[in-house]
């Protein structure tokens, strides 16, 4: 038993340590696939219809400068959660493990890693997964019930993540068979809906206390798949060249399944907003949306011209060019961030784990490289990254770093190990057209010991490259 003063101290906190509790705010960070810079309205969509993310952006701040940590899936999603750059990264491209139709998923995050589920569940957050991991297939040391959520409801592969009508869908760990599926072009069970509904009922079950849900959705990644009813409002609207399926499923008309995609998450997003304002959670709940790279190179299928996806960046998905790694980003928090603002201030996906924990006051601890925006969400004085950099391994090894408007990109280190270094001034030149490397030979040596200077040497060998180690 307690002595007498213990318990008495005890009651005289209480009313304080439940003040606490509920004043810490929840904690939603949305992250769309393989989403484009320019693919919402309020980043200058003309033709999608995304009105319940436009009306966020007029409720919350608006980036116009953040960035993916990596262009292609694993890479981003395991710096997102740990909080570290691709230099210092474990996972630095995606990476198979298994066949590529068992479903094994990709390499798993280590056991010894530390991520934001993990650091706010410590703190008595309910924490929650719903969409694509990427990150650890069911029962490996990266399966995300092992990395700090409490549950997780959808795809830990991203393989099994290629067809929206699956033939099961993993529910905490295990596989559920969804029936009158076949994994084929259309099924009786999307998906998508089924991840969105969970969303819902992980909100609803942990109302009464502080929650982080993280919400990777598996749209708009391909294959083109859509529910007919959603399909109907973008057919006939343009001309179409039917998909016929060399890399993904077929889909007769390409351009108003992916619109339809896209408004479809837009309509969830809705949802799930209409919930919090349901629950009275509006208020003290911060909601982060963006993407986890930039649009897909697979112009049969994604017509990112007709969009105008990436509003005339240069690259897509895959490329450390602006086009592949900026993405757009909208933060709402009602009463404390300014309605219909925007920010040009230079930010990464590796600074939400800095972020979402200063806004949870969790204390963050030192292995990661983000710096906390969360002054920038309040209007209030900054700090600034010395550089961003990104470090990826796939699609011929690319390495890339930003000092202020200065940009460095290294393309083709697998095959050719001296690659030159391009420059570019992005404030002069945002669709990084002229190559300035050959007129100012100091910065190409600065930018070149820098990146040295911030990598590891990667634990996979499959990622290391180049003469940068």
């Amino acid at each position: 038993m307690k002595p007498l003063s213990s318990l008495l101290l005890a009651l005289l906190l209480f009313p304080f340590l439940a003040s606490a509790e509920e004043s810490r705010p929840n904690i939603i960070y949305i992250m769309a696939d393989d989403l484009g810079w320019a693919e919402l309205g309020s980043y200058g969509q003309e033709k999608i219809k995304t009105p319940h993310l436009d009306k966020l952006a007029t409720e919350g701040m608006r980036f116009t400068q953040h960035y993916t940590s990596a262009p292609v899936c694993a890479p981003a999603r395991f710096s997102l959660m740990t909080g570290k750059h691709g230099g210092h990264s474990y996972v630095r491209n995606n990476s198979e493990v298994g066949e590529w139709d068992s479903h094994e998923g990709q390499l798993p995050m280590p056991a010894n890693e530390v991520t934001i589920a993990e650091l706010l569940k410590e703190a008595g957050y309910a924490t929650g997964a719903f969409g694509k991991w990427g990150i650890g297939r069911p029962g490996s040391e990266g399966d995300p019930l092992k990395q700090g959520f409490d549950r997780f409801y959808g795809y830990n592969c991203q393989r099994h993540a290629h067809n929206l009508f699956p033939s099961y869908i993993i529910d905490q760990d295990k596989r559920v068979p969804l029936a009158g599926n076949d994994a084929g072009l259309t099924g009786a069970q999307y998906a998508p809906q089924l991840v969105a509904d969970e969303v819902l009922n992980f909100v609803e079950d942990n109302k009464e206390k502080p929650f982080f849900l993280y919400y990777p959705t598996i749209i708009p990644h391909l294959a083109l798949q859509v529910p007919d009813e959603e399909l109907k409002p973008y057919l006939g609207e343009w001309e179409e060249t039917p998909y016929t399926g060399k890399s993904y499923l077929p889909h007769p008309t390409p351009r108003a399944a992916y619109a339809a995609m896209i408004t479809f998450m837009d309509k969830q997003m809705g949802r799930l907003f209409a919930k919090l304002e349901e629950l009275g959670l509006a208020e003290n709940t911060v909601v982060f949306y963006t993407s986890d790279n930039g649009t897909t190179m697979l112009k049969a299928q994604v017509d990112y011209e007709f969009f105008n996806s990436v509003a005339g960046l240069r690259g897509l998905k895959g490329d450390v060019y602006e086009g592949g790694i900026r993405i757009p980003m909208i933060v709402r928090w009602p009463g404390k961030i300014e309605a219909g603002a925007t920010t040009d201030h230079i930010s990464a996906h590796y600074d939400a784990l800095a972020t979402i924990t200063d806004l949870a006051g969790v204390e963050a601890g030192t292995d990661h490289d983000g710096i906390s925006y969360k002054a920038t969400l309040l209007g209030e004085k900054q700090s600034q990254h010395d550089y961003l950099i990104w470090d990826f391994a796939g699609y011929g090894a690319q390495l890339a770093m930003r000092d202020g408007d200065w940009k460095a990109v290294i393309r083709g280190l697998k095959k050719n190990p001296d690659a030159k270094l391009e420059l570019y001034n992005l404030a002069e030149d945002p669709f990084e057209e002229k190559d300035l490397a050959a007129l100012h030979p100091e910065k190409v040596a600065a930018f070149t010991q820098a990146i040295r200077e911030a990598r590891d040497e990667p634990e996979v060998e499959s990622f290391r490259f180049g003469n940068y180690e």
